[in-house]
């Protein structure tokens, strides 16, 4: 077990007993590709154009991508890709006209590179992959502060609950690698649902709004 990804967290509550038996079973045994928790190359073309349009604040970007997807469903003929590239262009023609500036304080930002050691919190003795999109600091009359967002999807997207569990793992991983510089702003530790839109913060969880998931999943893993 190299890495266990906060989709296949949430993979494995939605299981019943007998089949998380066999879930953990194959987890122990595999090597989790290097993807992120949005679910790897499925949802690359909407995840990189969304990413980039929420760091540079420029939709022309997601434009840019809607006609480059265009064009690919135009000659592919797989039944199976086309869907996937469809599936991708709706998610960024639903974002055209997303408000990114709630995602993010009103003052400059400084994005910061997340070196791949980074990437790996142990929690509970289990390798938990943390790969946000974007960790950004920036300033204000209280110092220094950082905060990050987690763009993710899935078809039919996620519970509330679930989109609290990549928040969680996000906060974790600020608090790890940065707490000692910098006060973490638990408002602008944001994950979003690309699928339906939906978001969670953490301040929601600290409010007990949304519930920590994250520990109790590890305690059933380990159960198991």
């Amino acid at each position: 077990m190299e890495k266990i990804t906060v989709k296949k967290l949430i993979e494995f509550r939605g299981k019943n007993d007998r089949t998380k038996i066999t879930f953990v079973k194959n987890l122990n045994k595999e090597k989790i590709k290097s993807v992120d928790d949005s679910g790897g190359d499925y949802w690359i073309s909407c995840l990189s154009a969304i990413r980039n349009a929420f760091k540079f604040n420029n939709a022309d970007l997601l434009d840019e991508k809607i006609n480059l997807l265009r064009d690919k469903i135009k000659v592919v003929e797989d039944k199976r890709i086309k869907d996937q590239f469809q599936r991708n262009l709706d998610i960024i023609n639903n974002f055209k006209d997303y408000d990114f500036q709630h995602l993010k304080p009103n003052v400059d930002l400084h994005f910061l590179t997340q070196p791949k050691e980074h990437a790996i919190l142990n929690i509970k003795e289990f390798p938990i992959e943390a790969k946000p999109c974007h960790i950004f600091t920036f300033s204000n009359n209280n110092g220094d502060e950082i905060a990050g967002i987690w763009f993710v999807a899935q078809i039919h997207g996620f519970t509330k609950s679930e989109l609290g569990m990549f928040t969680d793992i996000l906060y974790r991983y600020l608090d790890k690698h940065y707490s000692k510089d910098f006060y973490i702003n638990p408002d602008y530790c944001i994950a979003v649902d690309l699928y339906n839109g939906q978001e969670v913060n953490y301040s929601e969880i600290k409010d007990g709004k949304i519930p920590i998931l994250i520990d109790s999943t590890l305690d059933d893993l380990k159960e198991l």
